[in-house]
Order: C-alpha cells, then sequence, then structure tokens
C-alpha cells in the first residue's frame, strides 16, 4: 500500500482492497526528493504532513502494522520494497496533479519490468476527477452544470475500514516509522496557529463542525468574524478525512446542500486540472494581460502592509495560522489581480508556500478564477475590498483580531482608518497603496482593449 495524499485508514478505497484481496501488506510513505526540495520553504505544509504521517503510523499500529517512511526517489524506493518482500502489487490512490502524473508513469514502467501490479483507487476525490464529461467535451468548463451531474451521483456508501493488517515477517517494526524532524527539512518555522494534522484531528474537526454551526452554514459561511466555515480543507488536501465521508456526515448531519456545493468546486478544479494540466502555469482563458511588475506593491500585499485593512487582516491571518478565510481569500485575490494588477502566479505562489490546505488543483483553479484566467463566467467582476468588508465584517471584529495597529478603532471605521481625520496620524498603520477605484478602472479598460 503506497500512501501518497491518502493519510488515513478510514473510507479508503486503496487500503481497504489491499486488505481485502492480499494475506500480508506493507504500508509505505515516500518523502520524495523532488518534493521535497519544492517544500523547503512551505514549513506548513511540510509540519502539517509530519504530523499526519504520526497519527497514520498510530492507527496501522493499532491494526498490527505499522508506517514503513522512506527519503529518496519514490519509485525507486517502492520497487527496492518489491523485491525485497517479493510484493505482487501495490495499491495507491489515483491523482491529477502533474507530479502525480509521472510519477505513476514511472512506477507503471518499473511494474511492468518486474511483473508487479500495479492498481489505482479513487479516493482523493468523492467522484474519480475524469469520471463526469459533457456530450462534445472532454471536461466541464462551468460548475453549475458539473454541479447538477456531480451531485445526483456522488453518494457511493464509504469502504470497510479495516480491522485487522498483517506485515511480512521479514519488516522491521522497530525501524519502520522513520518519520524526520521537521528541522531537518527546513530551517523556516511553521504558523505559531497552525492547525494539527492527522486522521484523528480532522475527525474531530468534523464533529466539533457538525456540532456547532454546519447546518447554518449557508447563511454564515462568508462571516469573516464567525467560525462558520469547516476547517476541514487542509484535511481533505493530504487525504486525512476522506472527501466521501465528509460529504455524507455533513448532509446527514446539517443537511447542508451549501456545504456540498463548496466540496464540488474542489471535485470541479480536479477534473480542470486532469484535463489541462498546463494550468498549473498557463492562464485556462487568456485574456492579453500584460501584468504589472511592482516588486514593492507584490511586498507590501505580502506582507499585509496595503493599507486597506481587509486585505491586511488577510494576508495576516495566512501568516499566523497557514490559513486564510475563504472569502478573505476572494477579496486578496481580487486585490491583487484586479486592483494592483499583479500576477495571479505570484499569488498562488505565496498561497502555496504558506497555506497548509495548498492543493494544486484548488490553488491554481481558484487563483485563476479570481484574476478572470480561469472557469469564473464573470471574468471582469472586480471585488470591492471596502464593500466587501462592510457587508462580511460589519463590525470590524476580523480586521482587529489581525492588524493589531487599528486595534483601538471601533467598529465599521476600521475599514477605513484614512477618514478619521486627526486620529488617523496616531495609528501606525500604512496609507492605502493605491486608489481602488482607479486601478480597478485600469483594469477594465485593459479588459475591455483586448
Amino acid at each position: 500500500m503506497l500512501f501518497t495524499r491518502d493519510l488515513r485508514v478510514g473510507d479508503h478505497p486503496a487500503l481497504a482492497a489491499a486488505a481485502r484481496e492480499h494475506d500480508e501488506l506493507v504500508a509505505l510513505f515516500v518523502l520524495d526528493r523532488e518534493l521535497l526540495r519544492g517544500s523547503c520553504g512551505a514549513p506548513n505544509r511540510l509540519s502539517f504532513l509530519l504530523r499526519s504521517l504520526r497519527d497514520l503510523d498510530d492507527s496501522l499500529r493499532a491494526r498490527g502494522a505499522r508506517l514503513l517512511v522512506r527519503e529518496g526517489d519514490v519509485v525507486k524506493e517502492t520497487m527496492r520494497l518489491v523485491q525485497l518482500h517479493g510484493l505482487c502489487a501495490i495499491h495507491m490512490s489515483a491523482d491529477v496533479t502533474p507530479y502525480a502524473r509521472r510519477r505513476h508513469a514511472r512506477l507503471a514502467r518499473a511494474c511492468a519490468r518486474e511483473r508487479v501490479q500495479l492498481i489505482t483507487h479513487p479516493g482523493v476525490t468523492v467522484l474519480p476527477a475524469g469520471s463526469l464529461t459533457p456530450p462534445g467535451g472532454d471536461h466541464y468548463r462551468v460548475f453549475t452544470p458539473f454541479w447538477r451531474v456531480w451531485s445526483a451521483l456522488a453518494d457511493a456508501p464509504p469502504s470497510r475500514t479495516p480491522t485487522r493488517l498483517q506485515m511480512p515477517a521479514l519488516v522491521d517494526r522497530s525501524a519502520a516509522c522513520e518519520i524526520p524532524e521537521l528541522e531537518s527539512l527546513t530551517h523556516e518555522v511553521p504558523s505559531a496557529e497552525l492547525q494539527r494534522g492527522g486522521e484523528s484531528a480532522a475527525r474531530a474537526q468534523l464533529q466539533r463542525w457538525l456540532a456547532g454551526g454546519a447546518g447554518s452554514y449557508g447563511e454564515q459561511r462568508d462571516e469573516l468574524a464567525g467560525e462558520g466555515t469547516s476547517r476541514l480543507s487542509a484535511y481533505l488536501h493530504l487525504g486525512c478525512i476522506s472527501p466521501r465521508s465528509v460529504l455524507a456526515r455533513a448532509r446527514n448531519d446539517a443537511g447542508s446542500e451549501a456545504f456540498a456545493r463548496q466540496l464540488c468546486w474542489r471535485e470541479f478544479h480536479h477534473q480542470v486540472l486532469a484535463a489541462r494540466p498546463d494550468i498549473v502555469h498557463s492562464d485556462y482563458r487568456s485574456h492579453g494581460d500584460r501584468w504589472r511588475s511592482d516588486a514593492r506593491a507584490a511586498h507590501a500585499w505580502r506582507e499585509g502592509l496595503t493599507g486597506y485593512p481587509i486585505v491586511d487582516a488577510g494576508m495576516r491571518q495566512l501568516k499566523a495560522e497557514g490559513y486564510m478565510h475563504n472569502r478573505a481569500r476572494l477579496i486578496c485575490g481580487s486585490f491583487l489581480t484586479k486592483t494592483l494588477y499583479l500576477d495571479w502566479r505570484l499569488g498562488a505562489a505565496q498561497f502555496a508556500r504558506l497555506l497548509a490546505d495548498a492543493d494544486v488543483a484548488n490553488n491554481v483553479g481558484n487563483w485563476q478564477w479570481v484574476a478572470g484566467t480561469g472557469n469564473d463566467t464573470r471574468p471582469n467582476r472586480v471585488l470591492n475590498p471596502i464593500r466587501q468588508a462592510h457587508r462580511f465584517d460589519p463590525r470590524g471584529e476580523y480586521v482587529r483580531r489581525y492588524v493589531p495597529e487599528l486595534a483601538g478603532v471601533a467598529g465599521a471605521a476600521v475599514h477605513e482608518p484614512w477618514l478619521l481625520a486627526g486620529a488617523r496620524r496616531a495609528l501606525r498603520y500604512p496609507e492605502p497603496l493605491i486608489d481602488h477605484a482607479a486601478g480597478a478602472a485600469q483594469f477594465r479598460a485593459h479588459r475591455r482593449s483586448q
């Protein structure tokens, strides 16, 4: 059983099949050097991953097995175990990222040489990414038609969780789980308020959310200062909990169509990436944008120093927690691409560096959506940060939580500190980096000229 982005034992199609079809099983995770090179500057994802691996080992140990963790080339390490133990099959979950596709192709060639079965299973998404296609097309380009089809089919029962696993006798159990310390992989420090990784933490978080505000998700999910979101995104990204089980629990316990739609957006972006792997670096729909080059503005945006409190609060939450509220992501993304007119790739790279849930399909898909180069049917829409702030943080609680310079400004006045006249001079907070209206007008003018 080769674990990748599926670090759980519950509702795990690949693990369930491996346990059902074979008497003995070796559970392996490889810290691939190719990914580690790209993750050294992403301490939140690495920290979350290492905690998730330790939790997975605990779950396997409770069932009589252990997790073998190796560092190196995933194909070489996997085939080394195949040869050492005479393994007859490799079970794993299918994935759609360009890296996952290269990995699978290399594994398939190696397995063919060794005459070993390579068996892939669904599990990263509720439905396999390429399983739904529109008439006459290879993938859905608009969300709503995809949602109609997906919502009618996404109701498969969960896989049986194995209760007992048998490892080959030759596996050295004492040295099985060689999970490195974070400090040996990166010198960067993770966010102080980073969520704890692992299936146990994922299940606890799901239970807390269902017991709290899940039933009112549709009304509360955009409230920036509230607790209306599930906070499950990082767990779904690394497969600490299955999207199928989350969907089933949410439907049964909360009856929330709004939440099911959000899970469907995740599936939508995966099927787009499966059909168009080039969107990781290229526009899905190009509008001939000539993005500005402005290092000062990009730095101010990354550091939460734009002078727009709602934008700065979002960017500072990202640094503090390795997470950002979804509404804040939309506001910050629109500000970068349509007010500052800076390349969406800058934003995607910053999110990939700091988000614990930096899923390739969703990160790129959402950034292209908000930049108007992706699957948005209204690509030229611009979010006004002031209107967004007053609507979704009406009392200013979210801003005051993350922008301490403005903690003494009461109520909604915190959203426009430049209007505070004499009191403004006492605040250690920057002036607006740009006039939003002027920036938005320039963006629209450019799009009209194309």
